[in-house]
């Protein structure tokens, strides 16, 4: 089984198996048989929106870091469904065939299983953050600690982004490597960090990538009306019981500060730590400061990770699913054991 069509992986990426169809392209960081750490990536981002760097920091504090593709993005599965038209997003009036973060919190589970982890510490960023989120609570087991950055907990008034910040995001997608590069530039100069400097080269660079892992934009929109298919999460993330940690830069004009702070309030003893000047992104001046936070956090859990029955299966899909250029859309053994 291969990733998304024509994917190749490069040096350092492999894939695995995360059950029911679905391909997941990872990399790791540090030491394999050290305590794998996940880092979920963004709404249409790949897994080296995770900058090296930061990785090995957090490598070089013991952990074993797993950088992913999510489905429909980079080199791992994406579906050939058709994204619904916006206003079906925003009704939430979607087909069955239409995935929820539920079924994007079991392919991480998945991905731990074929790697042959237990359970892991979870960091996950905006989308990446609900991932997580969601993962520890359907998941309890398998989730050692969490932490959320500049997420959201789906709460309709909460968590907005800015005007200017919706009327970016509902320009056309771009059609070329050069225009997504632009395109990229544009919006992160609206929703990066003002308190930092701007690295445009960096950016640049880093759409450049993009582009020439994963061109689509059809992955990115699926992705969205999975956020607003799952709706109001609030109430099953009363339910998370490990260590947690919520990051939000003040400045964010993608996710509203709000929303890190009703994340923070909706599940028990976590922390939240609002960064000053930080917006939407990761600028080199936090990493100190996020990767101590991290490594605080997950020595805070337990020897053994919490134990109980999952808040919440809903709305994981149990329906197969189509993917592109995959005909087998049948779901694994996996999936059923998990349901």
């Amino acid at each position: 089984m291969t990733g998304a069509p024509g994917a190749r992986a490069v040096d350092g990426e492999e894939f695995a198996d995360a059950g029911r169809g679905i391909t997941l392209c990872y990399e790791r960081i540090g030491k394999p048989a050290a305590t794998p750490l996940l880092l979920i990536a963004g709404l249409g981002q790949q897994l080296q929106s995770w900058p090296r760097q930061f990785c090995a920091g957090l490598a070089e504090r013991g952990f074993c870091v797993i950088r992913f593709d999510n489905r429909d993005s980079g080199h791992s599965t994406h579906l050939a469904v058709k994204p619904p038209h916006p206003v079906a997003m925003f009704t939430r009036r979607m087909g069955s065939e239409q995935y929820h973060l539920g079924d994007m919190a079991r392919d991480t589970v998945g991905l731990l299983d074929d790697l042959g982890y237990r359970d892991a510490h979870l960091v996950g960023a905006s989308m990446g953050g609900m991932i997580a989120q969601t993962a520890a609570a359907h998941f309890p087991s398998r989730v050692r600690s969490l932490t959320s950055i500049m997420s959201t907990t789906g709460a309709a008034r909460i968590g907005r982004p800015a005007r200017k910040t919706w009327l970016m995001m509902l320009s056309p997608p771009p059609r070329t490597r050069q225009a997504a590069v632009a395109a990229t530039v544009r919006i992160y100069r609206q929703i990066g960090s003002p308190g930092y400097p701007f690295d445009e080269s960096w950016i640049r660079s880093a759409a450049a990538q993009a582009w020439d892992r994963d061109p689509s934009d059809a992955g990115l929109r699926r992705q969205l009306a999975a956020i607003f298919q799952s709706g109001d999460r609030t109430a099953e993330l009363r339910g998370i019981e490990v260590p947690t940690l919520v990051i939000h830069g003040d400045r964010d004009r993608m996710v509203h500060p709000t929303g890190g702070a009703a994340t923070a309030a909706a599940i028990k003893n976590a922390r939240l730590e609002t960064i000053p000047g930080m917006g939407h992104d990761l600028p080199p001046g936090t990493w100190t400061k996020i990767i101590h936070l991290i490594e605080a956090t997950a020595r805070r859990a337990p020897a053994e990770p919490v134990s109980t029955e999952p808040v919440s299966t809903e709305p994981v899909s149990t329906e197969p699913i189509t993917l592109a250029g995959h005909p087998d859309t049948t779901r694994s053994d996996h999936a059923q054991t998990q349901a």
